[in-house]
């Protein structure tokens, strides 16, 4: 079953066209991951399918349901969790704050925030950090925290950008191995530059260039693909 879906998806700033004519389709259970070159367009695809920026034409589709029209915050109660490219954890807070707020903001009870808390924070290898400060963590680990805040929401969708910028090898390693562990729990759709990630985690992969669709298939199949190696590997790490 389709999950999320896009219908002729455009954002235009000013005249340029950010995201042009976009045709998506994410069935549940899938990890997809969404690549391209810097300006492709895909930060702000999201932007539009999280509700952050508003289409200039198009629909989004959540569980068949056009959700155009809502606001950020009745997506996420729709079950659709996100990270950004840059942290953005409440550094003041703690490690388990900071998850707590993730499940109330999706609507979980009283009652169902201290389980799913922790369980978040035991996916995420943060059980141990759960008083910490998360302005006390390390860059990696508050990038963990994020997933955590996401993970606690128990998304059917959770879209995560960029998530290993900034992390060490050891980190991206364990990244990965989350990422694993997710499969068929969510629906996971990742924009990632890092290209090992990619072809290590991703059931399917969409390549964004220049605002449109420019190749879909099996990390093999795109890997293989002479449009997208003109226009993309070789220019990025780890490809």
């Amino acid at each position: 079953m389709t999950l999320l879906s896009t219908q002729g998806l455009t954002k235009s700033f000013g005249g340029l066209h950010a995201v042009r004519n976009v045709d998506f389709n994410l069935p549940e259970g899938q990890i997809r991951a969404l690549i391209g070159p810097n300006g492709a367009g895909k930060s702000t695809f999201v932007g539009t399918v999280i509700g952050r920026l508003r289409a200039s034409s198009g629909d989004v589709l959540f569980d068949g349901r056009s959700i155009s029209h809502l606001p950020a915050h009745r997506r996420i109660g729709l079950g659709i969790a996100y990270t950004f490219q840059i942290t953005s954890v409440f550094e003041r807070l703690s490690v388990h704050e900071n998850v707590a707020l993730g499940v109330r903001r999706s609507g979980g009870s009283d009652t169902e925030t201290e389980p799913r808390v922790r369980q978040a924070l035991s996916r995420t290898g943060l059980l141990d950090r759960a008083d910490s400060h998360a302005g006390d963590l390390s860059y990696g680990h508050q990038r963990l925290l994020e997933i955590a805040m996401g993970l606690g929401q128990n998304p059917r969708l959770f879209i995560m950008d960029e998530p290993t910028q900034g992390l060490s090898e050891s980190e991206i390693a364990e990244f990965k191995s989350l990422i694993r562990s997710l499969a068929g729990d969510t629906t996971i759709l990742l924009i990632e530059h890092n290209m090992n990630v990619v072809m290590e985690t991703a059931d399917i992969v969409t390549v964004l260039n220049f605002g449109e669709v420019l190749a879909e298939g099996s990390p093999a199949e795109i890997r293989a693909d002479r449009l997208v190696q003109d226009a993309y590997f070789g220019t990025v790490s780890g490809a």
